[in-house]
């Protein structure tokens, strides 16, 4: 089964990295997540920067990572 992840992303100087990142939420139809965008799309911040959203799946039930990882 998948999932639809509402991602957020814009850009400010003021913050480390520069990137401001949001997971607006997870649904369970691209139609739910479109939804949302309407939704967040008449709200402060969000109205001015309609480029940042993204949206993502994820299957549930399955490793995303396969690998390890190294710490240096």
């Amino acid at each position: 089964m998948e999932v639809y992840l509402l991602w957020h992303t814009h850009v400010d100087d003021r913050l480390e990295g520069g990137e401001d990142v949001k997971l607006i939420g997870v649904y369970s139809s691209i139609d739910e997540a479109n939804a949302a965008i309407e939704r967040k799309g008449t709200s402060e911040g969000f109205m001015n920067h309609m480029d940042g959203f993204e949206i993502s799946t994820y299957t549930l039930d399955k490793d995303s990572w396969s690998e390890g990882f190294v710490m240096q």
